[in-house]
């Protein structure tokens, strides 16, 4: 089993990352990051760069969590396809980062994390990006 781990490169999946290295090395499990880009896309700001993909492994691996970064395109609904990958690595929890949005932003937008949260069929643990998130101190390398 693993922890599997939606990263953006923003303050919501920076503190997603945290608290997923924080629950695989609490559940002595694997992490899975997962960096998802719109297949076809030419630009798409949620594309985590290479280097930043290879310091969030290093940070899994400095606390002793063997981490997996993958980057699965998606054609049509970016939570059915997070939800795919989690089922086809068994994933024991799903980690993601949540930021506010406006009720408006929401409506126009949608909300790829809450429908996480409503059809996942495993445990969602969902952080803000605000720091509310702290690494249990048993965690802490």
């Amino acid at each position: 089993m693993s922890i599997i781990v939606g990263f953006v490169p923003t303050p919501a999946g920076e503190a997603a990352l945290t608290a997923g290295i924080a629950e695989a090395k609490l559940r002595n499990e694997d992490l899975v990051i997962v960096n998802s880009a719109r297949e076809g896309a030419l630009v798409d700001k949620s594309v985590a760069p290479d280097n930043v993909l290879a310091r969030a492994a290093s940070r899994a691996a400095e606390a002793g969590v063997m981490a997996t970064v993958i980057q699965p395109p998606y054609q049509h609904d970016l939570a059915d396809e997070f939800l795919d990958v989690a089922r086809e690595a068994n994933a024991s929890l799903i980690v993601i980062g949540l930021r506010h949005r406006t009720q408006v932003g929401k409506f126009i937008l949608g909300s790829h994390a809450q429908r996480i949260l409503m059809q996942a069929d495993r445990p969602v643990l969902a952080v803000k990006a605000d720091g509310a998130w702290e690494v249990p101190r048993s965690a802490r390398p």
